[in-house]
């Protein structure tokens, strides 16, 4: 074989080897009221990075309990703020590396157009079956939206109606397929690029419940993975916040 196309053999060879000791995964722990834009953030980071992204969807509190029985997780985006904190002070989370990367809203929705009117009138008027909404011990939007039901005074009028899904993403669920007439959902899980998807909704005032800031943070597990601290950055990122922005988040 001559020289020169032994040389070049050999370089393809090391590009190559070189190229996959660089790519790398990271298992991510996610609030499942942010699974649609992390799907897109994943996606394009992927993409731009090499890396790849193993997510896993579910209640912070869940999430929680996950990762303190050992779950590999590496990264965790929480719906709040208090448990990633509570990770750090359990040594399950690596200090320094929390931040805030967005800042959810809630929504009063229907599948059914024009069954939620824009001030919320339908709940005050509780001509409804069910109402569903998550689980407050378990998932932040849940207890958000108990916080709404207490400020308007509405908790013991509706009480009987009430259904409660372990997630955010079962409280949509029962929504969707018309197991409530009307829910409590995240506003990222209805809402794209400006406006909401289907159905109708009422963007509950941001006064009726405490601020939905949302916390990453680098966990044990994923101190020494480029991948996991290269995702981190990934959300600070113009490319993320677009991403972020599209699903009615703040930053």
């Amino acid at each position: 074989m001559p020289h020169r196309l032994l040389r070049t053999l050999l370089g393809l060879a090391a590009a190559a080897l070189t190229g996959s000791a660089l790519a790398a995964e990271v298992q991510v722990a996610v609030a499942a009221n942010f699974t649609a834009p992390m799907q897109a953030i994943a996606r394009q980071f992927e993409q731009d990075s090499g890396h790849r992204v193993l997510a896993a969807y579910g209640a912070t509190g869940q999430l929680y309990a996950q990762i303190g029985n050992g779950a590999p997780f590496e990264l965790l985006l929480a719906a709040d703020q208090s448990t990633p904190a509570r990770l750090e002070q359990d040594g399950l989370a690596v200090p320094g590396s929390r931040f805030t990367y967005a800042t959810g809203a809630l929504v009063l929705w229907s599948a059914q157009a024009g069954y939620v009117d824009d001030q919320g009138q339908v709940l005050r008027d509780g001509q409804f079956r069910h109402l569903a909404l998550a689980n407050p011990k378990a998932a932040p939007y849940g207890l958000a939206a108990y916080q709404v039901l207490e400020q308007l005074g509405l908790r013991r009028a509706v009480a009987g109606k009430l259904v409660e899904g372990q997630s955010i993403s079962q409280a949509l669920q029962f929504v969707a397929t018309g197991n409530a007439e009307l829910g409590f959902v995240a506003l990222s899980q209805v809402y794209q690029d400006g406006e909401i998807a289907e159905g109708s909704a009422w963007l509950v005032p941001a006064t009726l419940y405490q601020p939905l800031h949302q916390d990453a943070v680098l966990l044990r597990p994923g101190a020494d993975n480029p991948a996991a601290q290269a995702l981190l950055d990934y959300l600070k990122s113009p490319a993320a916040a677009a991403i972020i922005r599209r699903y009615g988040y703040q930053l």
